[in-house]
C-alpha cells in the first residue's frame, strides 16, 4: 500500500515531511551567563498546540525559550523550524513564523498604543514596500481582537499593567505569524488580569489556530489552559503530554519538592493542584 505525500512546502521554499512539527529542539545544550542550563534537551511543540511549559526557578524554562525564538544561540543541539536549524534562517524570515513576547517588555518613552501595536508590521516591511492599507488593516484588526481599540491614542506608559500586556500581545499578533511564544506573560498581574490575559491567549489558540508556547509559574493556570505540558527540572524534560496525564501528585513533588493532592477542577475538570496542609502541633485553639 502506496503511502499518501507527507511533504509540505515551508516559509523558506523547501520541501519538508508534513508529519512532524514545525518548531523543535533536538540535542539543545543551552548556557547562560557563562553557566551550562541543559544539556541534551530534545522538546517537542504540537503544531496548533496551547503548550506551557512549568518548572521550578532556575530550571531553564526561559532559556529553553529564548532558544526557540532564535535570541539565543545553542551552544550545541539545533532548534529546527520547518525542517532547517532556526540560526541558518534569516530574521526577518524568522519574525513572519515566529514571534515573541519576551517577559518585562519596555516601551519605548512617549509611543502610542497603535504606533507599538505598529511595530508588529516590521516584518514585512521591505525597501519598495512601506506602510500600506493593508498593515493599517491588520492593526485595527490586532486591537479589536485584545480589546484595546479604543485605547489606540493613549500613551502605552499611562496605561495599567494588563492594558499594557494586552497591547504587547496586540503587537505580536499584528506580526501574523502562526507561531507565538510568550515569557510568563502574567508576571506582575493580579489575580483579575491574569485570568484576562489567559483568556485571551486561549481564544488566539482556539479561534485563530494559532500555536502558543507560554512559560508559566502557576501550575493551575498550566492545566487549565495548556493542551499540552512540558515540566522541567534542572534542564530536562521530566515529562509532557496532555495535563491530565502530566499534572500528578507525583509529578508536583517530583518537580517541585511539594507534597499535594491533585483533584478535578469543579469549573473546568482540569488537573487542580491542592498542597498539602503544613501539620501543626501544640496550637491551643481559643
Amino acid at each position: 500500500m502506496t503511502r499518501p505525500d507527507s511533504t509540505r512546502t515551508n516559509a523558506y521554499g523547501d520541501l519538508v515531511r508534513g508529519d512532524g512539527p514545525r518548531l523543535r529542539g533536538d540535542a539543545l545544550t543551552l548556557a547562560y551567563d557563562g553557566r551550562v542550563v541543559a544539556e541534551g534537551l530534545d522538546v517537542s511543540i504540537p503544531d496548533r498546540s496551547f503548550t506551557v511549559v512549568v518548572g521550578p526557578n532556575a530550571c531553564g524554562k526561559s532559556t529553553l525559550l529564548r532558544a526557540l525564538a532564535r535570541t539565543l544561540r545553542p551552544s550545541a543541539g539545533a532548534v529546527l523550524l520547518d525542517g532547517r536549524d532556526v540560526t541558518s534562517l534569516p530574521a526577518r524570515k524568522v519574525a513572519r513564523t515566529l514571534g515573541l513576547l519576551p517577559q518585562s517588555s519596555a516601551a519605548p518613552d512617549g509611543i502610542t498604543v497603535a504606533e507599538l501595536v505598529g511595530r508588529g508590521r516590521y516584518p514585512h516591511q521591505r525597501l519598495l514596500r512601506q506602510w500600506s492599507a493593508d498593515d493599517e488593516r491588520v492593526v485595527g484588526e490586532s486591537m479589536a481582537a485584545t480589546g484595546v481599540a479604543a485605547l489606540a491614542g493613549r500613551l502605552v506608559d499611562e496605561l495599567s499593567g494588563g492594558q499594557r500586556q494586552r497591547v504587547w500581545i496586540a503587537m505580536a499578533l499584528a506580526q501574523e505569524t502562526p507561531l507565538l511564544l510568550l515569557d510568563e506573560p502574567t508576571t506582575y498581574l493580579d489575580i483579575a488580569h491574569q485570568i484576562e490575559i489567559l483568556d485571551l491567549c486561549a481564544r488566539l489558540h482556539e479561534e485563530r489556530g494559532r500555536t502558543l508556547v507560554a512559560v508559566l509559574h502557576d501550575l493551575n493556570h498550566a492545566a487549565r489552559y495548556a493542551t499540552h505540558l512540558i515540566a522541567m527540572r534542572a534542564g530536562r524534560v521530566v515529562a509532557s503530554g496532555a495535563p491530565a496525564e502530566v499534572m500528578t501528585a507525583g509529578l508536583v513533588e517530583e518537580v517541585f519538592g511539594l507534597p499535594c493532592r491533585v483533584i478535578d477542577d469543579p469549573e473546568t475538570g482540569t488537573p487542580l493542584v491542592v498542597p498539602a496542609a503544613r501539620r501543626r502541633t501544640g496550637e491551643k485553639v481559643s
